[in-house]
């Protein structure tokens, strides 16, 4: 049974105790055109991940000293290798099996005896999810690089977005975010000016009051910054941060009027991330605030411009010294 093309060069590590199971797995794999790596406990397979860069794994369920629960768990926790799909094999088809797989993170299962059809048909599935993974990953890097490159023509606004993130991510914290609206915070704190592409440098580096059509023009960078990311992972989170960042609580923010909880979570949090940055950094028109000022000035927009719960708990953080 024949990979498409793309996946003739696919990577699998199979992880198994038994050296007759893996012969058997390394056999079916080998005929049908996959690159095959072995180890025979979790501990060696955690050393193949990092040398091997797989494209998928194999772990047996039920192995001495680190079992394939507590290896899946690892990997999912670690920003490099949380994207490598996962298939468990456990001894039997049964539901304590998965609910600890799914808890640790597992893509897909399978069960002892193996059937051959079955198994080349799901390797290949996620063979393909993984492929999917990594061109969205180089999008995404290509993306991180053009914010980089635009916040780099501004001697104003260097280092804001790496500021912001960080920002946002204690804010984020504080108000209990889960892991993954953390990594879509973070992602989306990098990229919320990319959409300044589209703004004339004579608008972004104007050191007096911007014209109304000059403000309309900054005012589109929320936009055009949401249609240059839709193309990420997460993209649509990732993109409603962006669209949505510059939205006021009491609605009369940019560019849909949006306001209270209307406004997502995250793009609310970036609000204030941004704003504090923004008044705490040099700008063409006038020179930084001192932090009690923009403290107050974060005070005086509770409710207004920024969510209230969200606000008073950022100034909380930045005085009690928690600030990232």
């Amino acid at each position: 049974m024949e990979p498409f093309d793309e996946e003739k060069r696919a990577k699998v590590l199979a992880v198994d105790d038994s050296k007759e199971n893996l012969e058997l797995i390394q056999a079916l794999l080998s005929v049908a055109g996959y690159e095959v790596i072995t180890a025979s406990n979790g501990e060696e397979a955690l050393i193949k991940v990092e040398e091997e860069s797989p494209d998928i794994i194999l772990l047996d369920a039920m192995m001495p000293k680190m079992n394939g629960f507590e290896v899946c768990a690892l990997l999912k926790r670690k920003e490099e290798t949380r994207l490598i799909p996962v298939i468990l094999v456990t001894p039997v088809d049964e539901s304590e099996y998965k609910v600890r797989g799914f808890e640790a993170g597992v893509d897909d299962f399978l069960h002892r005896p193996i059937n051959c059809v079955e198994f080349l048909a799901r390797v290949r599935s996620l063979v393909r999810v993984k492929r999917l993974n990594d061109e969205l990953v180089n999008v995404e890097n290509t993306m991180l690089a053009l914010a980089t490159a635009i916040e780099a023509k501004d001697p104003y606004t260097e280092g804001h977005i790496k500021r912001v993130a960080s920002y946002a991510l204690s804010l984020g914290k504080e108000m209990g975010l889960a892991l993954w609206q953390l990594h879509v915070l973070r992602k989306a704190a990098f990229l919320h000016d990319v959409g300044k592409i589209g703004v004339s440098e004579t608008v972004l580096l104007k050191p007096g009051p911007l014209t109304k059509e000059e403000f309309d023009q900054l005012k589109t960078h929320t936009v055009v910054g949401e249609k240059i990311c839709r193309p990420l992972q997460q993209d649509r989170l990732i993109a409603e941060v962006i669209r949505h960042h510059h939205e006021r609580y009491d609605g009369k923010g940019y560019p849909d009027g949006l306001a209270g909880e209307d406004i997502p979570i995250a793009a609310r949090i970036m609000a204030i991330a941004d704003a504090y940055d923004a008044l705490t950094s040099d700008r063409p028109y006038r020179g930084r605030l001192s932090q009690e000022e923009a403290l107050q000035i974060l005070r005086e927009g509770a409710g207004k411009q920024f969510d209230p719960k969200l606000a008073l708990a950022f100034v909380s953080i930045v005085e009690t010294g928690q600030l990232g």
